[in-house]
């Protein structure tokens, strides 16, 4: 890995305000480096999730606290626009409720005091082809599911040694396997949402008879925690009900289930509420570290400029510790000093007042 073009590449994609192109960046730097050398920086070496660490590793243990939770999800960036590819392809966007078109992006982000550090990644890539009886047509599957995709980056997380308690994500990786994976194999604990018709027992006894009932019937009082044991998972939980205000003004309900027996309601609230984190980081991605902002062509390209923008975020992120300024604020102090040199620039090449006045006769 050329660390030099990674620098000079992650400063233009945190710098430019447009789409971020090898012309560009040439461009940027007065010649000095050729768009062809950046092309090929972009194309040669597969820049994946075990080289982020090697970048992230020293900020990770200058920082690490065994209080720090792993926090998991995955985005899409839409591109809607740009050739179909095993990369570039049609996904389920829960968000949404539908189908659309772009990159599959899982993040592993390391959250520790105020400080987020992604360090694990996978892009999701449909390599494989089935036929989806329903809809009467072929459609592309990826050989791994985003569940092992989610253990895969825990491992990884695991062998590297980063000190963390809990591992935080939404409800679409609430599956028993992970939950087991968690506990079990990793000794970790967790906290996640589950579904109101997911089956829980509420003894081990009733577990064992088989008798279970769905989690919105479970009686819970407010600021209260029930144990409770869920279907295919041996060990007991911890199951809070959340009642919240949407945006809209109706009521939302938002169960969660904990393998840290010991938490209360309050704490265990609180630590998932770090969960929201990784949204943040998903928004900063595309709106301050050019993720959106690339017209490669490659699978190749496109996987790398993923890449690039995610450890032009941890830069960002080093910008904020060192400066107490949040990664949007930052980005509007550089675009004010862009529209000053631009308006210098104006000023500079502004014909006299006299000029002006012989040109209009």
């Amino acid at each position: 890995m050329n660390t030099n073009l990674l620098e000079l590449y992650t400063d233009y994609l945190l710098s430019a305000f447009s789409y971020t192109t090898a012309t560009g960046l040439s461009a940027m730097t007065g010649g000095a480096v050729s768009h062809d050398k950046i092309t090929r920086f972009l194309s040669e070496k597969e820049l994946n999730s075990p080289k982020l660490w090697r970048l992230v590793k020293p900020l990770v243990r200058e920082l690490e606290d065994e209080g720090g939770v792993l926090i998991i999800d995955d985005t899409i960036e839409e591109k809607p626009h740009t050739d179909e590819s095993e990369l570039i392809c049609w996904h389920y966007d829960h968000s949404k409720g539908r189908n659309v078109k772009g990159i599959n992006l899982l993040s592993t982000l390391y959250r520790v005091g105020e400080v987020s550090i992604p360090v694990a990644f996978e892009l999701v890539k449909k390599t494989g082809w089935v036929f989806n009886e329903k809809k009467e047509k072929w459609q592309r599957k990826s050989p791994r599911t985003k569940n092992e995709l989610y253990r895969q980056m825990l491992k990884a997380c695991a062998k590297n040694q980063i000190e963390f308690r809990y591992v935080l994500n939404d409800v679409w990786y609430a599956s028993s396997e992970n939950m087991r994976y968690i506990k079990r194999d990793l000794k970790k604990e967790f906290i996640m949402p589950t579904k109101a018709n997911r089956k829980v027992a509420l003894s081990l006894e009733d577990k064992k008879q088989g008798t279970y009932e769905q989690v919105a019937s479970v009686e819970l009082e407010p600021g209260t925690v029930r144990e409770v044991y869920v279907e295919q998972v041996e060990f007991p939980l911890l199951l809070v009900k959340q009642v919240f205000k949407n945006e809209d003004g109706s009521e939302g309900v938002l169960y969660l289930v904990s393998s840290d027996v010991t938490l209360d309601h309050a704490q265990l609230t609180t630590i998932y509420q770090r969960r929201w984190k990784v949204e943040e980081y998903h928004k900063s991605l595309k709106s301050n570290a050019s993720l959106a902002k690339s017209p490669t062509k490659t699978i190749r390209t496109q996987s790398n400029h993923c890449f690039a923008s995610i450890y032009a975020f941890v830069k960002l992120e080093r910008m904020k510790m060192a400066t107490k300024i949040n990664h949007f604020a930052l980005r509007s102090r550089m675009y004010l000093k862009a529209v000053q040199a631009a308006f210098q620039e104006l000023q500079s090449l502004r014909l006299p007042r006299a000029e002006l006045g012989s040109c209009v006769r």
